[in-house]
């Protein structure tokens, strides 16, 4: 389809819309001058419960459960930190294979492989190698993760001497850093060597060149040392007898967020790019970089500090992986453990979404060509999940990254779905025959291409994601922005909605379509829970956009009245169960990782355990979580932490976050040794699914703190491993308030609320409730509502 034909799909407010919002949209390209903090600005120090550590490096053959991660929201890596051979496997977030991907098959699934939709992929691989350093030859080894700066750092001592390393992506200078330091005495000989993943032809110092789909990216390392010699020595570079030794990598690609040039920068030269930006920041000292990182990151991990208890000094003794087998073998509480899980969720947050794509099934971390699902964008819960704590402890800005690339890819979204949704072989298309609007598939790539089925209700999840966002930050800007994809969604929904009589009755509602219960049951099913769920909440999220943005409103008032005839699930008299399907039967399997029937609970929360919603609704709600068990991967475990959290049932929430912390071995669904959350797809054989990271924290999250606009409640199920005593400081609550919480036996002892945006609130606990009104930037504490 032509670029004419691709902008008359789209309405003129919402082209309008997304000219605003993409101009000036962050890629792999030149940037000002860093703003740098003093040579002598003091580092931030953190305690023992701020700093992960391991006893052995990352094993080069297992570094996706062994290799700690560092990266600067655009730019990532895998770090070994064996002495003798520093591995680095580093990552662009926009280095995808594939394409458009603007066909069907004979079945009416858009093709899903590497060959056609595409894949994440390796950038580089940059090796530092000490021979001299063999891990066999030093003693004392220790691995830390620092979260209160976003270090990574190992030491060791060899001959007497003890030798020292960081790792840290920073944002600021858009590079990896790799600083060696010793006590005095020591030398570092070796080489460093960059390598690339797809055949390039790589220089000593650099590489660039194209993957088949066009897309051009290029890497680029320098090094400086102090006391010795560095020299470039054919492919490699040669360092001799340095005191200290500064190593500098980056690299990048010449993707753009624009389907008006087909997602590239023609302009762009990743290889000279990556070569300028490693040079400007080689020429600081290691000290200065770290220190202009540190600040950049402190800006938004400073934002939450939590407390969930003390842990026993036994417990601190033990290295991280050992704690957490510890954790599992004893099932004794591990207060310490549990809050730095949640601080490492935000680590991760900052480290891989900032200023480039969204985290995607591997966040920003890969080790290899291969990922399984091709590390997509999967629409029918896992993009969601990866941000439902962005926002809930303190870091807005990382959403952003989601922002951007739905707007990026809505003109492609919007040409697909009018091209191929009513195609004779898809077999969830409109009956009616009318085609209006957008959606997607389950899997999206970042070049505008679908994957997989057609995902209806997809459209939907996406826009109340982005719409919560606004409802935490109150920002009239990002509303603006995503109002086309939401204006879009309804478009789409008022086209593809059916008329239905309810058996029995004359009462005439609207239903979805033919459609399939993620992942599971029927494929023909009309009227399912969740999409009937996701499109009441998306009608009703338009309506409030259109009238604080005052547009629309007489469509508003249209879209208001569908949501009116809106069909909502009912209990059925067989299982006890709220339906995920309009049949008193269960056509699915009970125990199945996805909670699609309960989308209306949580990320939902039109079903909520109070006066608001019929009792025999939440008691159906609670009978089918309850039946979905407590056994799961990880991020379905997340979900019903989730859930049970909504329930306020805070035994049961907690125990799926323990679950969680289980460490895996042998593939088994948990914890991996690096924290990274492991996925069973067969017996014996896990993966990397990162999106436990990140709503296992959400879960916790929830636990502290349950808000809606007008509503916080605080404490809402709060275990009893964490009542003693704690603290969550920065926590963010629907309807534009940051929270700060302390608590004792149980109850808060005191509360402060802060207005960033928001008005009016009630605030609950226990059964109690109070008012505060607030003007943006005003604060008031709360101390007598435990009592």
């Amino acid at each position: 389809m032509s670029e004419p034909s691709r902008r008359t799909l789209l309405s003129a407010a919402t082209t309008a819309g997304l000219a605003t919002a993409l101009a000036g949209l962050p890629a792999f390209t030149a940037s000002a001058a860093p703003r740098r903090p003093a040579a002598d600005a003091p580092l931030p120090t953190g305690t023992a419960r701020d700093t992960l550590w391991w006893r052995a490096p990352g094993d080069a053959h297992s570094m996706i459960e062994q290799g700690l991660p560092v990266g600067n929201g655009r730019l990532g890596a895998l770090a070994s930190n064996d002495p003798g051979r520093e591995l680095l496997l580093l990552t662009d977030a926009t280095m995808w294979t594939g394409g458009l991907n603007d066909t069907l098959d004979a079945d009416g699934q858009f093709p899903y492989g590497r060959a056609d939709f595409g894949s994440f992929t390796l950038l580089a691989r940059l090796t530092v190698d000490i021979p001299d350093h063999d891990l066999s030859a030093v003693t004392g080894y220790r691995r830390t993760l620092d979260l209160v700066q976003g270090v990574v750092a190992s030491s060791y001592v060899r001959s007497e001497v003890t030798y020292r390393r960081q790792v840290f992506a920073s944002r600021p200078d858009d590079v990896i850093v790799l600083h060696f330091t010793q006590s005095g005495g020591g030398r570092y000989t070796g080489t460093i060597t960059l390598d690339g993943t797809h055949g390039e032809k790589a220089g000593a110092e650099s590489f660039g060149a194209a993957l088949p789909n066009g897309l051009r990216y290029g890497a680029a390392v320098t090094a400086r040392g102090s006391g010795g010699g560095v020299a470039v020595s054919g492919s490699r570079i040669d360092f001799t007898g340095c005191k200290e030794l500064t190593v500098v990598v980056s690299g990048g690609t010449d993707y753009a967020p624009d389907a008006a040039t087909h997602y590239r920068d023609p302009s762009l030269d990743p290889e000279r790019l990556a070569r300028t930006k490693v040079r400007a920041a080689a020429a600081h000292p290691a000290g200065t970089l770290l220190r202009t990182h540190v600040a950049d990151y402190r800006d938004l991990y400073g934002r939450l500090d939590l407390s969930l208890g003390e842990s026993t000094a036994e417990q601190r003794a033990l290295d991280t992986w050992e704690r957490l087998k510890a954790r599992a073998r004893d099932e004794v509480p591990d207060p310490e453990l549990e809050a730095a899980y949640l601080q490492y969720g935000r680590y991760l947050m900052i480290s891989g979404s900032r200023g480039s794509l969204p985290l995607n099934l591997q966040g920003l971390w890969l080790d290899g060509n291969d990922p399984d699902w091709m590390g997509d964008y999967h629409t029918d819960i896992n993009i969601q999940m990866n941000y439902w704590m962005a926002d809930r402890t303190g870091l807005s800005p990382c959403f952003d990254a989601l922002t951007d690339y739905c707007l990026a890819q809505l003109p492609s979204w919007t040409e697909l779905t009018h091209k191929l949704f009513n195609d004779p072989r898809n077999r969830y298309r409109n009956s009616s025959g009318r085609i209006a609007g957008w959606t997607v598939a389950i899997s999206t790539n970042p070049h505008g291409g679908n994957g997989w089925w057609w995902h209806p209700a997809g459209n939907a999840w996406l826009c109340n994601s982005l719409f919560e966002h606004y409802e935490y930050t109150q920002s009239r800007d990002h509303l603006a922005k995503i109002y086309p994809l939401l204006k879009g969604a309804c478009e789409f929904w008022e086209a593809r909605l059916l008329t239905t009589t309810l058996p029995g009755t004359s009462r005439e509602v609207l239903i979805a379509d033919s459609d399939w219960s993620p992942e599971h049951g029927p494929l023909d099913a009309k009227g399912i829970t969740y999409a009937q769920e996701l499109v009441w909440a998306l009608f009703g999220n338009f309506c409030a956009a259109s009238a604080r943005l005052n547009k629309d409103a007489g469509y508003a008032g249209t879209i208001a009245g569908l949501r009116r005839k809106l069909y909502l699930p009912e209990v059925s008299p067989k299982t006890g169960w709220l339906q995920e399907w309009m049949s008193p039967d269960n056509l699915g399997e009970t125990t199945h990782r996805h909670l699609s029937g309960l989308v209306g609970l949580f990320p939902g929360d039109r079903i909520r355990p109070d006066d608001s919603t019929p009792k025999d609704v939440v008691d159906g709600a609670t009978a089918q979580l309850t039946a979905r068990g407590m056994n799961s991967f990880g991020w379905a475990n997340a979900w019903r932490a989730l859930c049970w959290a909504r329930l306020k049932n805070a035994e049961k929430a907690y125990q799926l976050i323990v679950n969680n912390l289980r460490p895996s071995t042998g593939g088994a669904n948990g914890t991996a040794f690096n924290l990274f959350d492991i996925y069973e797809v067969e017996q014996g054989r896990g993966i990397f699914q990162i999106d436990a990271n990140f709503g296992t924290p959400a879960a916790l999250s929830e636990m502290l703190l349950y808000s809606r606009p007008g509503h916080l409640e605080l404490l809402p199920a709060l275990p009893d491993a964490w009542a003693a005593s704690g603290h969550v400081k920065g926590v963010a609550a629907r309807g534009g308030f940051v929270v700060d919480l302390h608590w004792r036996d149980g109850k808060p002892i005191s509360v402060r609320l802060r207005s960033v945006g928001g008005r009016t609130t009630a605030v609950a606990y226990g059964g109690a409730s109070r008012t505060v009104t607030l003007k943006p930037g005003q604060s008031v504490t709360l101390k007598d509502l435990g009592r």
